[in-house]
């Protein structure tokens, strides 16, 4: 097992790439960026996805791990929001090892962000069931149980009270509606509690740009559950997509 592995992160404005030293779970270069070309189409992106390995001087065997910001069932796009429509049906580990020639493993990006958490971040080490959300312009979700990801999980669609979940309880949501911190955290006592009664996790992971404000909503919500903060931040994507690369 390589303890070196290439992580890339696809957006819908940026690219972003590193290897990762898989011993500590930090990148062993730094890190590029490189646009989103437009249009996304895949052969598009593939070619920076090349161009992006490229930069670096990697052995051979190196693998990659991509984050795609898309519902994915084994390696193949199911829909597509964020970039060209062209990508629904697409293989992406096909795709991109005919690009780069490596082994290639693709997953969708908040799963990526779940295993980065548990291998390295605020789950490390954690047993049982851990739920690792990602609030931002939806709620992205990644469920880990003893160590094993259960992958698509779209848990920011759930709906509650009439609601699809992460219309109301999303980042983007507290934004649009100017909503203080202490109402944001009662819409978030009401979507974590939902899924807490369903899925009885044992730790819950919060990530997204506004987890670094934790302070002003986390100490709000009142749950079975430990709830804390993600620690790898805009890492987490890059290094989990990694990690599965390697098989870890």
């Amino acid at each position: 097992m390589s303890d070196l592995a290439f992580g890339i992160d696809i957006g819908g404005s940026g690219i972003k790439g590193a290897p990762v030293d898989l011993a500590t779970g930090e990148y062993a270069d730094k890190r590029t960026r490189i646009p989103t070309p437009q249009p996304s189409t895949p052969q598009a992106v593939a070619a920076v996805l090349a161009e992006l390995v490229d930069t670096y001087h990697l052995p051979d065997d190196v693998p990659i791990g991509v984050a795609f910001p898309a519902p994915m069932q084994h390696g193949v796009v199911r829909s597509m929001a964020n970039l060209d429509q062209s990508w629904t049906g697409v293989d992406l580990p096909a795709l991109v090892h005919r690009a780069t020639g490596r082994h290639v493993v693709a997953v969708n990006d908040a799963d990526a962000a779940g295993i980065g958490e548990v291998r390295y971040g605020a789950a490390r080490n954690a047993e049982g069931v851990v739920l690792v959300a990602t609030l931002g312009t939806g709620i992205g979700s990644a469920l880990v149980v003893d160590g094993v990801l259960v992958p698509n999980t779209e848990l920011g669609h759930l709906e509650i009270d009439g609601h699809d979940a992460e219309s109301r309880a999303a980042d983007s949501a507290r934004e649009r509606e100017g909503l203080s911190w202490e109402r944001w955290a009662e819409r978030l006592q009401r979507y974590f509690g939902v899924v807490e009664d369903l899925l009885s996790p044992d730790l819950i992971v919060v990530g997204g740009g506004v987890s670094k404000h934790h302070e002003k909503y986390l100490p709000s919500l009142h749950l079975r559950a430990p709830i804390v903060p993600a620690q790898l931040r805009n890492a987490a994507g890059i290094v989990g997509a990694a990690a599965l690369a390697a098989g870890r």
